[in-house]
């Protein structure tokens, strides 16, 4: 907690904007010193997600007892939602489970417009992926944000 709050300051991070994503095998270990620093940190305004969903250890429980703000649906998911039921099925779960539960959804690894269509139409609405832009370098990036910026202020 004062490591994460020493660093906010540091940088003039306002906590409010500040997300940190967590997997599922970081939750099986000291989970209750887990839970309590994430509860401190979202009365500070912190977010949380949980990055990789379904892919881990974790249990269903851990859903009810974390102050989460999003799940992110892993890739492997998401790669063969077009042809393969079971993926469409577990991901229609998993976007109703977190709907049901108030939890922002994000779909990663979205490489083609047909899986974004399927998630959107399953109620996703936020996704990760190279149909968006392959990693890029932070100069790269700010580069584009600008012209992005620009693109949005003459519409």
């Amino acid at each position: 907690m004062a490591q994460v709050q020493a660093a906010m300051h540091q940088h003039g991070i306002d906590p409010v904007r500040l997300k940190l994503e967590l997997t599922e095998s970081m939750l099986l270990e000291q989970i209750d010193l887990t839970i309590a620093t994430m509860n401190a940190l979202k009365e500070i305004g912190v977010r949380f997600s949980l990055d990789d969903f379904g892919t881990g250890y974790s249990s269903l429980q851990y859903l009810k007892k974390l102050p989460l703000y999003q799940l992110k649906i892993d890739q492997s998911f998401v790669r063969d939602i077009a042809y393969d039921l079971s993926d469409q099925a577990i991901v229609r779960t998993i976007i109703a489970m977190a709907q049901t539960l108030n939890l922002n959804v994000i779909a990663e690894g979205v490489e083609t417009e047909q899986q974004r269509q399927l998630l959107q139409n399953n109620g996703c609405n936020t996704y990760q992926g190279y149909l968006f832009s392959k990693p890029i370098p932070i100069a790269e990036f700010e580069a584009l944000l600008g012209v992005r910026a620009l693109v949005m202020i003459d519409k």
